[in-house]
């Protein structure tokens, strides 16, 4: 992952999961579909451990719809795997939340798979929010990511 500079706090969190067969395809290959599920666990996981979680962000008015999100597969993952998604906030100055994610193999620490997304703000008559939410920028205070 992009190393941060040292004046920035790095704020990460992991999440191991096991592959399951309904995820795979006849190749018995992990279905493209699925990693955004793996995503998606990493972004709770670290909500979980930094209180950023989805209902905070509902509870203060607003929506935080993804709008972009990449993958990019390095080698494949199968069925009865044990990978772990790592997941890294990127700071930015802009009204959204960025993340870097990894998916390695925690037999042997392979990069398997690496991805982005990026979510903005909606206020609840799903209008784009331009700048930070005030509870946005306290959680950014909070971590020392402003």
């Amino acid at each position: 992952m992009a190393n941060p500079s040292t004046t920035e706090t790095r704020l990460t969190a992991s999440k191991a999961f096991d592959v399951r067969f309904s995820e795979v395809d006849s190749m018995n290959i992990v279905w493209h579909g699925s990693y955004s599920l793996y995503f998606e666990d990493a972004r709770e996981a670290f909500g979980k451990k930094y209180g950023l979680g989805y209902l905070l962000i509902f509870d203060n008015g607003f929506y935080a719809p993804l709008v972009d999100l990449r993958f990019q597969y390095k080698k494949p993952l199968v069925y009865g795997m044990n990978p772990r998604v790592d997941i890294v906030y990127r700071p930015t100055a802009a009204a959204k939340i960025v993340f870097d994610y990894e998916i390695r193999d925690t037999r042997d620490e392979s990069l398997l798979a690496t991805g982005t997304s990026v979510q903005v703000f909606l206020d609840k008559e799903y209008r784009l929010v331009w700048t930070n939410p005030a509870f946005y920028e306290a959680w950014k205070e909070q971590w020392g990511v402003l």
